[in-house]
């Protein structure tokens, strides 16, 4: 994956790198077979100079071998003289083989070869003169100037071979030297594409890395905007849902101010009518006095349903009384109604009159819940100030729930939270399954 990478990262870098691995193995390897092959040519000259050489000497060898036994007549002075007839063939054969294919070397190494035979021939004649007894013969044959123009010739074509193979030496240097050159220059031209491979590459890694800052710089600009959208977008739910709470609870107030003045004087104007009615009949109608009763006993349950419905939509008690007794009368009734056993810690706080009503609703809603969902026993609602901060509590002992997952009553948690952080607050919910239900708000406390 990450060789990928690189491959679509610099394309051309890449191709160049390999272009110039490929050049540089085919340059190593041709220059190290053009060198082993030279070498070995320089090598071979050596053997042949070495031939060449031991040629001479093995013909003075067989000059010495043969005076010596000339003058002495002992074969141990003879020995010289065969074995350098065997050494002078086996030079003469190497050196055959040697130039086969090198036409001038092979002509001066017939002569040679040539010259060579005559010389040997002559030794050999006179050593079988002198086993033959002529001696006067043999020794006109070695005083006369032939053997030292033959040995001369020998020399000379000795010397012509060896000029020719330092001929041959100078050009494999040459070559050498010449494949030394390419080598270095191919080197030198790779290492040269290998750098501007180099440079390519970090040129599209930093212009790379240049367009990845920049669409950083464009990624972060873009969250910063979205999040100071989402701030003002969150700051807008929040002043609409103040405002809707607002209006809600002021069309609770209407209502109940209309409930209480209208239908509350219909109420009571009902029973007085029905009073009048039961005070003028006296004795003389019974069922008409019984039915009488039971209409006010219905105009009184209808007057007493008024006044709850009129405490849910705005309690009186809150803005008459005060917060804590609103809530004492709350958990009292609520126990009452449900059978649960309530346990108040009330401390006075002083909080803002659209704070307390936001204390009330999350403690009603709380309690609601517990009705409906907790199967709770007991409750423990706690009220204190701490810290400039006014806390206000709700526990159960119920089933509780899994906070991580979203209830049928989620929507009533996040209306709470919506109305205490409208007023500046924090809502924290602690519940598990099986271990009961901790409702926690947090409100700043109204300077006295």
């Amino acid at each position: 994956m990450e060789f990928s990478k690189l491959v679509k990262r610099g394309p051309v870098a890449f191709a160049l790198a390999c272009i110039a691995a490929a050049t540089m193995v085919l340059i190593s390897e041709g220059s190290y077979w053009r060198s082993a092959r030279s070498l070995s040519q320089l090598s071979a000259v050596q053997v042949a100079r070495s031939n060449i050489d031991g040629l001479s000497r093995s013909i003075l060898d067989a000059e010495t071998g043969q005076r010596g036994y000339l003058l002495t007549g002992r074969k141990e002075y003879r020995e010289p003289y065969d074995r350098a007839l065997s050494e002078i063939e086996n030079s003469l054969r190497y050196l055959e083989r040697y130039y086969g294919n090198e036409r001038q070397s092979l002509a001066v190494l017939r002569k040679l070869r040539e010259l060579t035979a005559a010389r040997l021939s002559e030794l050999a004649l006179t050593i079988r003169l002198h086993e033959e007894g002529k001696r006067r013969a043999t020794t006109e044959i070695v005083l006369s100037n032939i053997g030292k123009e033959q040995m001369d010739a020998i020399r000379s074509l000795s010397a012509e071979l060896l000029r020719l193979e330092e001929a041959n030496i100078d050009a494999r240097r040459d070559e050498l030297l010449q494949t030394l050159l390419v080598s270095r220059i191919g080197v030198t031209v790779l290492a040269g594409v290998t750098l501007l491979a180099l440079f390519m590459y970090l040129r599209k890694t930093s212009a790379l890395e240049r367009q990845q800052l920049e669409q950083q710089s464009l990624i972060q600009a873009e969250r910063d905007r979205l999040e100071d959208e989402v701030t003002h977008r969150t700051a807008q739910l929040t002043e609409l849902t103040r405002h809707l709470q607002t209006a809600r609870e002021d069309e609770r107030s209407r209502l109940a101010r209309d409930l209480h003045d209208e239908l509350g004087a219909l109420l009571t104007s009902a029973k007085l009518d029905a009073a009048r009615i039961k005070s003028r009949l006296g004795n003389a109608a019974p069922e008409a006095l019984e039915r009488l009763g039971h209409l006010v006993s219905t105009l009184n349950s209808g007057i007493a349903l008024k006044r709850r419905i009129i405490e849910d939509l705005r309690p009186s008690t809150l803005s008459n009384l005060g917060l804590i007794p609103t809530l004492e009368i709350l958990a009292r009734e609520f126990g009452e109604r449900s059978g649960i056993t309530v346990e108040c810690s009330l401390a006075p706080v002083k909080l803002e009159a659209t704070a307390e009503l936001v204390v009330y609703r999350v403690v009603q809603e709380a309690i609601t819940n517990i009705t409906k969902y907790a199967k709770a026993r007991r409750v423990w609602l706690t009220v204190s100030a701490q810290d400039e901060m006014v806390r206000v509590s709700v526990r159960d002992d119920g089933v509780g729930f899994d906070v991580s997952k979203q209830s049928a009553s989620g929507h009533g948690l996040m209306g709470m939270r919506f109305r205490v952080e409208a007023e500046g607050g924090t809502l924290n919910v602690e519940a598990a399954l099986r271990q009961g239900t901790l409702i926690e708000v947090t409100l700043p406390l109204h300077p006295a």
